[in-house]
């Protein structure tokens, strides 16, 4: 089963997609981008992912070529393609090839760019378990909600994660949480989930919006609010939300045990609860 590359309206061999070196998206990062994965063979809340991408590239003036139903047809004949069953979708939109220049060309034709590889979920045992981060100062742009392909900063907090031998970084403003470098935040406290308010700081997760729909049927308690970065260590569970991650306990934070050190019985209910819905 190959890996799948499509460029404008392409499906092309691997070694043969190639895009510009004037590449706005490469010169500027001035590009947007999504990611959807699949479950057993089915892309995971499509629509959602796609109206995202819309907003983004409104947001940046960038002109979206496609219509929802045309990448619908798309995203399918690359699966079919791939032949995959679980699979890692992602989706680049540019503004395109130009003379380097900051102010956006007169004229321009986007760059799309979308590639299907095959996608290796975490294991049961690193759910079961749960995973490490650490916190770090936020050091991204001011505008978190636009899904841009400027990821500087969050590669820089991944690279944190790595050294300080955890999963995952979280990332702090102003004392505040804000959402980790590839993840939404959760915590638990006193039977309430807690978690950053959309909006420009944060980069409102499709896996979030459907983990808190999730609680509500569950009858927990949910406040969208900032969460002061010393309360972490004293909370009763603290979660992670992603595309790739699902639902995922966070069990020590710079070296201090989150509640009993194993994922709460609010986030295992609510990864179960996911567990159904994609099962």
């Amino acid at each position: 089963m190959p890996d799948i590359a499509f460029i404008n309206g392409r499906f092309l061999a691997w070694e043969e997609a190639t895009i510009s070196i004037d590449d706005r998206g490469f010169q500027f990062g001035d590009a947007v981008y999504e990611v959807i994965r699949t479950y057993r063979g089915n892309p995971f809340e499509l629509a959602s992912h796609l109206a995202r991408l819309d907003r983004s590239a409104r947001e940046l003036s960038l002109l979206q070529p496609y219509s929802r139903d045309q990448w619908m047809r798309w995203i399918q004949q690359g699966l079919s393609l791939s032949g995959y069953q679980d699979a890692k979708i992602y989706i680049q939109l540019t503004r395109g090839a130009a003379p380097r220049e900051h102010s956006f060309p007169s004229e321009n034709r986007p760059t799309v760019v979308m590639t299907i590889r095959e996608f290796h979920p975490l294991g049961p045992e690193v759910r079961r378990a749960g995973v490490n981060a650490c916190t770090r100062e936020d050091l991204r742009w001011g505008r978190c909600d636009i899904k841009s392909v400027n990821l500087l900063a969050n590669v820089l907090a991944r690279e944190e994660a790595k050294k300080a031998g955890v999963f995952e970084t979280i990332l702090v403003r102003d004392g505040f949480v804000m959402e980790g470098a590839v993840s939404n935040v959760m915590a638990v406290q006193r039977g309430v989930v807690m978690t950053a308010p959309e909006g420009p700081r944060i980069l409102s997760g499709v896996t979030r919006t459907v983990v808190l729909e999730l609680a509500k049927k569950e009858d927990i308690a949910i406040e969208e609010r900032f969460i002061p970065a010393d309360l972490l260590y004293q909370v009763d569970e603290v979660f992670l939300t992603g595309t790739t991650l699902e639902v995922l306990g966070v069990v020590q934070i710079d070296g201090n045990i989150i509640g009993s050190g194993q994922p709460g019985p609010i986030t295992r209910t609510l990864a179960a609860r996911w567990a159904l819905l994609t099962g």
